[in-house]
């Protein structure tokens, strides 16, 4: 390392770190992605000069008391890495429930930075994700009207960012609207200031569209701790003097065997789920109720996935999937619990993944926060190389396993085209 970082990153799960980064690696930084916080020094750890780090946490669903002793760990090792300005990255569907964990993890940042004031917007108009005059657009419909309030873990009820961020927080809540953002980064910074003077800890900023992002940028320079989706990226880079460059984005070309494994049940993986299964493709869906009979059942079904497994992959990709219709999720939730539900797709998923290893594959293709955790986990990986993007918010990524390199991507739930999986995969290809 011949210099600082100049970007510490917290994310608060690990597609959602793949996703930042990716933002960054577009604008010309070089970065890595840790899988929870690392042990070692960043010299140590990685051998190379980067320009941002993203600690991947999987902190979203868990009590806000946890998520914050995480983030906390992330923040200091950060910290001794030389990081100038830390980055709290979380969904740009603002998941979060009353109790946070977006509230008290940004107060608990700001606290341990000692800085009285910050911002506040999962804005990514290239997702289809926008803020107007506080309240998120996913598309064009309300985050509310848009699928979200249907989510198993985190339902989202209400689109206005100012009261959804006010229960979670103690500090007072405010807004950086439209009008400001588009008169460039003095006038942000004038109303930062007309804020503060207010008792304001916590802005939410508008932004609907990347103009709106790249003029925000520069009044973000002096914040120590930045809080946002990954949209707010895009205008950061250039506050350190960097731009954008193709060979922050080089990966190493790509060997093995292909598999897809999701467990998300948003709107857009199970239209994915659908295309591929529309392809001909062969898919394996797994039923919760047949895994939670009993650890001698879900053993068996695993071992079923692998031998079904073997004889497709040498002829192409194979799904393996536990995504579902809202209706199919909540059933299986009311027998077992949303908790045990998730637990045991994901125990499922990551032993499944470790089966796919043994038998060659090499490119992954996964679905879903939980389930990047959990697969991520499986395979024994500690950090990610972020290479190229594959659409919006989803870049492929090279990583060491214990059996050697893997390519993978980690994509968030409602990320991504139709065509995603095999579109991804064709990719790699090139």
């Amino acid at each position: 390392m011949t210099h600082p970082i100049r970007l510490g990153c917290i994310a608060d799960d690990f597609t959602g770190a793949t996703d930042l980064a990716n933002n960054l690696v577009r604008a010309g930084m070089r970065v890595v992605q840790t899988i929870g916080v690392p042990t070692e020094p960043l010299n140590a750890e990685l051998g190379a000069e980067v320009d941002a780090v993203v600690v991947a946490l999987k902190s979203r669903t868990i009590p806000p008391a946890q998520a914050i002793a995480q983030s906390l760990d992330a923040l200091r090792w950060l910290q001794a890495q030389g990081a100038e300005q830390i980055y709290f990255k979380y969904c740009s569907t603002f998941d979060s429930t009353a109790e946070g964990n977006i509230g008290p993890v940004t107060e608990a940042l700001m606290a341990a930075l000692n800085t009285d004031f910050t911002i506040a917007t999962p804005a990514f108009p290239d997702n289809g994700r926008t803020v107007f005059k506080g309240y998120l657009f996913v598309g064009d419909v309300l985050l509310n009207e848009s699928g979200m309030q249907h989510h198993p873990l985190t339902p989202m009820h209400d689109a206005n960012l100012v009261r959804v961020l006010q229960a979670q927080s103690q500090g007072k809540v405010g807004l950086i609207d439209h009008r400001c953002v588009a008169q460039g980064a003095q006038a942000v910074l004038a109303r930062m200031a007309e804020l503060q003077a207010q008792g304001v800890r916590l802005a939410v900023v508008d932004a609907v569209s990347n103009d709106d992002l790249l003029r925000l940028g520069p009044a973000l320079k002096h914040l120590p701790l930045v809080t946002a989706g990954s949209g707010v990226a895009i205008g950061l880079p250039a506050n350190f003097g960097l731009s954008a460059n193709p060979s922050a984005s080089q990966l190493p070309p790509a060997r093995g065997a292909q598999a897809i494994v999701s467990g998300s049940c948003s709107t857009a993986t199970r239209g994915q789920v659908a295309h591929f299964i529309a392809s001909g493709r062969p898919a394996f869906a797994l039923d919760p109720l047949v895994l939670a009979r009993s650890p001698e059942a879900a053993a068996e079904v695993v071992a079923q996935v692998c031998a079904w497994a073997a004889p497709h992959l040498a002829s192409g990709p194979v799904l393996v999937y536990a995504t579902a219709e809202p209706e199919a999720v909540k059933a299986v939730q009311a027998q077992l619990g949303v908790d045990a539900a998730g637990a045991l797709v994901e125990h499922t998923l990551a032993d499944i993944t470790r089966g796919l290893l043994a038998l060659g594959v090499r490119q992954w293709v996964v679905a879903g926060g939980e389930t990047s955790g959990a697969c991520v986990q499986a395979l024994d990986i500690t950090q990610l190389h972020i290479g190229p993007q594959i659409d919006p918010g989803v870049p492929w990524c090279h990583a060491h396993t214990p059996v050697g390199p893997v390519h993978l991507t980690l994509k968030s739930g409602n990320f991504g085209s139709p065509d995603f999986f095999t579109k991804a995969l064709a990719q790699l290809q090139h």
